[in-house]
């Protein structure tokens, strides 16, 4: 089991022309509200990959719906605690080619406690995992337990702050990274190669495995001395928001059903891919069956 303590977000999003540039105030052609968050996306796009998944989460009691969408796909939600508080919110803008810029208001997410860390890791089995992002409070009580009990830990230090190089990072067993969050916490110039980027991390936390992810330039794992490069797929891009997190739970889904490494990134890659060709941010995750199809005959086939 893979227990994701994770942030629950409710998705505004806008289709504007383009991203609002200061003092604009611009004019949206499309508006809907829907499940997000960094937790939840990888938790759902887990699921519907076919992995077990249990989602450890709080939201507004008035919100449950999005906690029933979990549920629905497969996510193990007994933790998902309703809770007294405004939700995690997220006010998005997608603009004409796909791009996209994020407001995030923490809410219910930034209500984590020690004692909340205290009881997922009671309710671990030995072999389980934990996985987290950076939308949650109480990291460093997970980091510091994750060590103390040798419990194997994912981590995506999404949104990249200061206060994620303070955490003990060589508590991670695995290190999902952009380019940009790969060159914040290696201390290189984000323009440099990727082989230069994935040297400059081992050096930094040599017995972490990472995940670099590239966009367009694909995605590498690394581990020790050994390498793979997953090339990108080729689509057209409707909406990027969530690819990141389609592919995170795409290859933990296929790691914890035993593939091979090069196997694991070429379906999250595809599940990303796909995912880019629709719009919104949980509802444009993929099912097994459509990247099942898509591995088989390529995307659009």
């Amino acid at each position: 089991m893979l227990h994701n303590i994770g942030s629950i977000n409710l998705d505004h999003v806008y289709r504007v022309p383009h991203l609002v540039r200061p003092g604009e105030t611009l004019a949206s052609h499309d508006y809907h509200v829907g499940l997000g968050g960094k937790g939840a996306n990888q938790s759902l796009a887990m699921a519907l990959a076919g992995g077990e998944v249990s989602h450890w989460g709080r939201i507004g009691r008035q919100d449950a719906w999005a906690r029933d969408i979990l549920a629905r796909a497969g996510v193990n939600v007994t933790f998902t605690e309703l809770v007294d508080a405004p939700s995690g919110h997220a006010i998005i803008q997608v603009d004409d080619h796909g791009e996209n810029a994020i407001l995030l208001f923490p809410g219910a997410n930034h209500g984590f406690t020690a004692t909340d860390i205290d009881a997922l890791f009671d309710a671990c089995e030995p072999g389980d995992w934990i996985l987290t992002q950076n939308e949650c409070s109480a990291l460093p009580d997970l980091f510091s337990r994750a060590r103390q009990d040798g419990v194997r830990l994912a981590f995506n230090p999404a949104p990249m702050s200061d206060a994620i190089t303070q955490l003990p990072l060589t508590a991670c067993d695995l290190l999902f990274v952009n380019r940009g969050e790969a060159a914040w916490l290696a201390g290189v110039e984000e323009g440099v190669p990727a082989e230069q980027l994935l040297a400059a991390l081992h050096e930094r936390l040599p017995e972490t495995a990472t995940v670099l992810t590239l966009g367009n330039d694909g995605a590498w794992y690394q581990h020790g001395t050994t390498r793979h490069h997953q090339p990108a797929l080729a689509v057209e891009a409707v909406d990027t928001t969530a690819a990141g997190d389609s592919f995170i739970g795409y290859f933990l889904a296929r790691l914890q059903a035993g593939d091979a490494l090069p196997r694991c990134l070429e379906v999250a890659a595809t599940a990303a891919a796909l995912g880019v060709t629709r719009p919104g941010a949980a509802e444009s995750i993929p099912g097994r069956a459509d990247v099942e199809q898509a591995l088989r005959y390529g995307i659009g086939g």
